[in-house]
């Protein structure tokens, strides 16, 4: 079974669409979103989803909470999840079609220990598919998945590594990074598609310069970005 595990806060208006797109695949999973003490009405569009769905899946939808960050979070849905995989979806974020049961049938091959998605951008602005281009080559080359790549990983290894470092930023860079001293996490396709709003928001070349200074930092170990970089757009 897949425990897919979404860290929310404030994401009242992209959760709809990721937990209905989410829960029409099939597979054997169970969806468990982490609220963060959102003060929208995140935790009101979870509540209701089953209702709207005439009560298919409510067994199959779990809402908890936890202290804001998506490290305590994602550790905190984490520890409530039965599934052989964790899978850690962001709320503006969704899965390909399939994704689901082919997690499933990974399941009985033990040499796959990890992975994540290539990424892509909603809508077709050719700026935002030239940074999911850039950062598909990016995890090409290094194999550390970002949170945006729906990163999975098999929940003993997970907890053998010690979860998500409590840190406010960069937390999957950092368990990435522990990641790759005992597998290679595999990439697959089609790509996950995440809002572009946030994106749109900020200003495309401006989201670029930060994404560009984000790898820098990562690859070639450039100075520590401030946690004022991150910005809570929603």
């Amino acid at each position: 079974m897949i425990s897919v595990v979404i860290p929310a806060y404030n994401e009242e208006r992209a959760l709809p669409t990721t937990l209905r797109q989410l829960l029409e695949q099939a597979g054997d999973y169970e969806v468990i979103v982490v609220d963060g003490e959102s003060s929208d009405g995140t935790c009101e569009v979870v509540r209701q989803l089953p209702l709207d769905r005439q009560c298919a899946i409510p067994s199959r939808l779990t809402l908890i909470s936890a202290r804001k960050g998506r490290a305590s979070q994602m550790n905190a849905g984490a520890k409530v999840a039965r599934g052989e995989w964790l899978l850690f979806l962001h709320a503006d974020t969704v899965l390909p079609v399939q994704a689901l049961s082919r997690l499933n049938a990974l399941e009985s091959d033990l040499g796959i220990l990890a992975g994540g998605f290539r990424h892509q951008f909603s809508g077709s602005d050719w700026r935002l598919r030239m940074i999911s281009s850039l950062d598909n080559f990016r995890c090409i080359r290094s194999r550390i998945i970002y949170g945006d790549q729906a990163l999975f990983v098999r929940k003993s290894l997970f907890e053998r590594l010690g979860g998500f470092p409590d840190q406010p930023i960069l937390e999957d860079v950092a368990f990435c990074e522990k990641l790759l001293r005992v597998t290679t996490p595999v990439l697959l396709s089609p790509p996950v598609v995440t809002d572009a709003r946030k994106f749109l928001r900020m200003g495309v070349w401006r989201s670029f310069v930060r994404v560009l200074l984000i790898i820098l930092h990562v690859e070639f170990k450039f100075p520590y970005l401030p946690r004022g970089f991150f910005q809570d757009i929603r």
